[in-house]
């Protein structure tokens, strides 16, 4: 039997608080997360140390793993997030036959994939035997797919409230794309109420996980359309200040590769990091316009400020600050192309406990106390 990991730290029993870390953050606190299969336990990481610290998101928006985490954070009450994150991830982690001591080969993990795309893992997914033995076969997009989400249906049924999450005590976004329009949308529990079946479309990835029915179209996993979901929070309406911790796990960037596995790494980071980068770099131009139509409307007299067609323009500025706390999962020895499916205990605690450091690290530098240039509307910090 499985036991639950161990509390990564013990501050949070005292009421630690990063010094110089304020009460209240400047504006509310959003924390985005991308998609990622296995990789998503840095994020675990990143909330437990967000949680230790006294700072919790009013607002998560996730994709895929990412809106799985979301859910298990937003349908709980703050005192029992990390516990059901844990319940969650210990579920799902698959214990290698060649761990530790027996791993002569170096194979253990490598065996542990294998027998994660064979056989699935029992609280996430399962073999879809009649899939699997026609492929051509006209099975219905909610059962054409490699393997079942049964499992996780289950799972997710047991640990989220979702009660909870309807009454939007934390808002929750997630996003889905329309399998027939191929279009994105977010699904956002402060519009409509959300429930299970709004994160199982977000997670599922096709042709592995099967389309999921709302409001009678298919949904398949957003990150196959867009998997950073950053613009969710900065074209939001009505603009807030905000602190964002954008919690990415695959690599923008990356060394040239030199073998066929590592092309297939370096292809599935750039797939996946979804151009977070231009992403955030577009928002900072647009806001930067927005501040600058605000301070142009100041240097008007009152009385044509006053004017129905002036006032008309001017609400295209805002003041608004948003600071993105960027956060990236560090590449781990030895993984390859199928990190996303590494659920072995080892690489969930190696990347669990990786999110909790470079939280840790981010909260207790709190950059954005630091002053800013007014004119600006985005400041990212790395």
């Amino acid at each position: 039997m499985k036991t639950s990991p161990q509390p990564l730290t013990t501050k949070a029993a005292a009421g630690w608080r990063p010094a110089g870390v304020p009460n209240t953050p400047p504006g509310q606190v959003v924390l985005v997360l991308q998609g990622g299969g296995a990789l998503g336990a840095y994020q675990v990481g990143v909330y437990e140390a967000m949680h230790e610290a006294g700072i919790e998101p009013d607002w998560v928006i996730g994709t895929s793993i990412g809106a799985i985490n979301a859910a298990l954070i937003t349908g709980n009450p703050p005192a029992e997030r990390v516990s059901k994150l844990r319940l969650f991830w210990n579920h799902v982690e698959r214990q290698s036959l060649l761990a530790g001591p027996f791993d002569w080969l170096g194979m253990g993990n490598l065996l542990a994939n294998m027998t994660t795309v064979m056989r699935g893992i029992p609280a996430f997914f399962e073999p879809n035997g009649a899939a699997l033995r026609g492929a051509q076969a006209a099975l219905g997009v909610e059962h054409a797919a490699y393997y079942s989400t049964e499992p996780l249906r289950r799972t997710l049924a047991e640990l989220v409230d979702f009660d909870y999450v309807r009454a939007c005590k934390t808002r929750l976004t997630v996003g889905a794309v329309n399998a027939c329009s191929g279009r994105m949308r977010y699904f956002d529990s402060r519009d409509e109420p959300l429930g299970l079946e709004h994160v199982m479309a977000s997670g599922a990835l096709p042709p592995a996980f099967p389309a999921v029915r709302i409001d009678g179209q298919p949904y398949w996993d957003g990150g196959i359309y867009s998997n950073t979901p950053i613009e969710a929070v900065l074209d939001d309406k009505p603009r807030r200040d905000s602190l964002i911790f954008a919690v990415n796990v695959w690599h923008q960037t990356g060394p040239e590769p030199e073998s066929i596995w590592q092309v297939m790494g370096r292809h599935k980071d750039i797939q996946y990091a979804s151009r977070a980068d231009s992403h955030i770099a577009r928002q900072q131009q647009i806001h930067r316009l927005r501040h600058v139509i605000r301070e142009l409307v100041k240097q008007l007299p009152a009385s044509r400020q006053a004017d129905t067609a002036v006032k008309e323009l001017a609400s295209w500025g805002c003041g608004t600050t948003m600071h993105v706390a960027h956060l990236v999962a560090p590449r781990l020895e030895g993984e390859d192309h199928t990190k996303d499916i590494d659920f072995s205990a080892a690489g969930v605690r190696a990347r669990r406990e990786a999110g909790f450091a470079d939280a840790r690290r981010m909260i207790e530098r709190a950059p954005w106390q630091a002053p800013v240039d007014p004119i600006e509307g985005v400041i990212v910090h790395e």
